[in-house]
């Protein structure tokens, strides 16, 4: 467990998930420190102290690790532009930066390092048909699950000879608060919010969807913890990808509007991907807090107030 005064450093703090981490480690008196490269304007880290800093930028990085001297890094940044993500370059990028960042945080005296991993590690050709848990086979079919899947195994090995404690949190399907406008629940709500058809694939897809505030709950509550090795951070409840969007769909009162099999499935996606998740609720103490049903309502209530939102 984080000691009193220990100084915790989060990066990718105004993402989806980081925002919600850094108010749960500043909620339980940790000192953090939120770094990110943009949105530091338009995103609260109340409570926090902020650095604007660009991770691909070393001489920076090492600098601001020289100058905090954290004990704990919780490293949530990476590339994440909508869809490009799974095959871009850019994730050899962030895996050279990340796996620098690691080794200047052990420098600097850091003792726990958690890191974000992936669901998309996990092997989508073995054929699953209950929720993985973190022993399951590995084989990413992407590029970007691979450099992830590298990192943790080039963390694991270092942390080991530098006696180094780390979590890797595998993190699985996310909704909520300033997602992507393409992704699954804002494209379906905007469309049927402004009266147009949802377009979506087939949907038979089964998925384990979080709410990112328990994701950033999830997140801190790791870091905070001496749990080692990989943890999925998920909900363990199974739920197709066509419920999912029609429970959406429904609960804004167009469920006709809704085009199931209007779009392709996306190439090598696998059927199930559901987590378990057994050791974060056993190791960590860690159970989501947000039902789906709630979340799903919080997520059409604040479309609702965008410009474009209707009643």
């Amino acid at each position: 467990m984080a000691k009193a005064g220990e100084r915790i450093l989060v990066t990718g703090a105004t993402g989806i998930i980081g925002r919600h981490a850094v108010a749960n480690l500043v909620a339980q008196g940790a000192e953090v420190h939120a770094v990110a490269r943009d949105s530091l304007d338009q995103v609260s880290l109340q409570g926090a102290h902020i650095h604007r800093l660009d991770l691909l930028d070393r001489p920076a990085t090492q600098a601001l690790l020289a100058e905090i001297r954290p004990d704990i890094l919780l490293h949530l940044a990476w590339i994440t532009g909508h869809g490009r993500f799974w095959n871009a370059p850019e994730n050899l990028d962030w895996l050279a930066s990340s796996i620098y960042l690691i080794r200047g945080f052990v420098d600097a005296g850091g003792r726990r390092v958690v890191v974000a991993g992936t669901c998309a590690e996990y092997d989508p050709a073995a054929g699953h048909q209950s929720p993985l848990p973190e022993t399951a086979p590995c084989h990413p079919q992407t590029l970007y699950g691979w450099a992830k899947h590298a990192l943790h195994r080039v963390l694991a090995a270092y942390a080991e000879q530098v006696g180094l404690s780390y979590g890797w949190g595998r993190l699985f399907l996310l909704y909520g608060e300033d997602e992507p406008a393409e992704r699954l629940a804002p494209s379906v709500v905007k469309a049927v919010l402004a009266g147009q058809p949802a377009k979506c694939s087939h949907g038979l897809q089964i998925r384990d969807f979080l709410d990112t505030r328990d994701a950033g709950a999830a997140f801190a509550a790791l870091a905070l913890s001496d749990v080692e090795g990989p943890v999925n951070i998920c909900s363990g409840q199974p739920i197709s990808v066509a419920d999912f969007a029609t429970r959406l769909a429904v609960a804004v009162g167009r469920p006709d509007l809704l085009q199931l099999g209007a779009l392709p499935d996306r190439p090598n996606d696998p059927p199930y991907l559901v987590g378990d998740p057994g050791r974060l609720n056993a190791d960590v103490g860690f159970r989501p807090a947000v039902a789906l049903e709630a979340g799903l309502n919080d997520t059409i209530a604040r479309l609702r107030q965008q410009p474009g939102g209707r009643e």
